[in-house]
């Protein structure tokens, strides 16, 4: 047995992690799923608690693609997947580089503002629906696919160019799930190349997987019972909470509180 699999620790910090990702890969766009690796890494080097995170990301994906079968919009995936790849390319090329902390203060900072410009709007403008821009769209997918493959922290950098077009809810979720499936299974070359999946941590991810599928459906369960009037308010709660949560991250990283 290895060492962190003895470690009752390990478990107290990975099973909440795991179950909040799921819930969040279920429909919440990964409003919850940053937590996942913050969670973890109280016991575990924040780049080993990734590793052992991604392989649960992938049974996630499963599940949540077969559950939002049917619904996602086409436009939004051509326009963003390929700035994705771009996206994961920097980050395994500039892995030795960019630090977790540097990244987490970016994308917080970036959805705080984001977040303030929502409001913005609510209180003085009103809220449309707003077009398919392909260079928008792009640059964001890029932005998320970078944060993903640097700290799993690309859902923000999604909601940015995706929240504002207003989908209806199943729509919107079943095109980011679609999203990070294909982002979360690219990653696996990047990881394996760096040394990422050793038997310690594919046995870790192995050891928890069967919370995935259950948590993951539970999150399904509750997003298709929500109405557009409680789901986009909500996402846009979560957006302010992680983009808090991102910076006070980010600077206790570059600080070493």
């Amino acid at each position: 047995m290895t060492p962190i699999l003895g470690d009752p620790l390990f478990y107290m910090a990975a099973i909440p992690a795991v179950i909040l990702v799921g819930l969040s890969k279920g429909g919440f766009g990964g409003a919850m799923a940053l937590l996942g690796v913050p969670l973890i890494a109280l016991v575990v080097p924040p780049v080993q608690a990734a590793a052992i995170l991604l392989p649960i990301l992938i049974v996630m994906d499963v599940v949540s693609l077969w559950a939002w079968r049917g619904y996602f919009d086409r436009r939004v995936l051509a326009i963003m997947l390929p700035g994705a790849l771009v996206g994961i390319t920097i980050g395994w090329m500039t892995a030795a580089v960019v630090t977790d902390g540097h990244v987490r203060l970016i994308v917080g900072v970036i959805t705080l503002l984001f977040f303030l410009r929502w409001v913005r709007q609510k209180l003085f403008t009103g809220e449309r629906a707003a077009p398919q821009k392909p260079v928008k769209g792009f640059f964001w997918g890029g932005v998320a696919g970078f944060t993903s493959f640097v700290a799993h922290a690309g859902g923000p950098p999604y909601q940015i160019y995706a929240l504002p077009l207003k989908h209806d809810p199943r729509v919107y979720t079943g095109t980011s799930v679609v999203f990070f499936a294909v982002v979360n299974a690219v990653k696996l070359v990047p990881y394996f190349a760096l040394g990422q999946f050793d038997a310690t941590n594919l046995t870790a991810s192995l050891v928890l997987s069967p919370l995935a599928p259950l948590a993951t459906l539970a999150g399904v369960w509750v997003v298709k019972r929500m109405k557009p009037q409680v789901f986009y308010p909500f996402m846009y709660a979560m957006m302010l909470i992680i983009s808090l949560k991102l910076i006070h991250d980010g600077v206790a990283s570059l600080w070493d509180w």
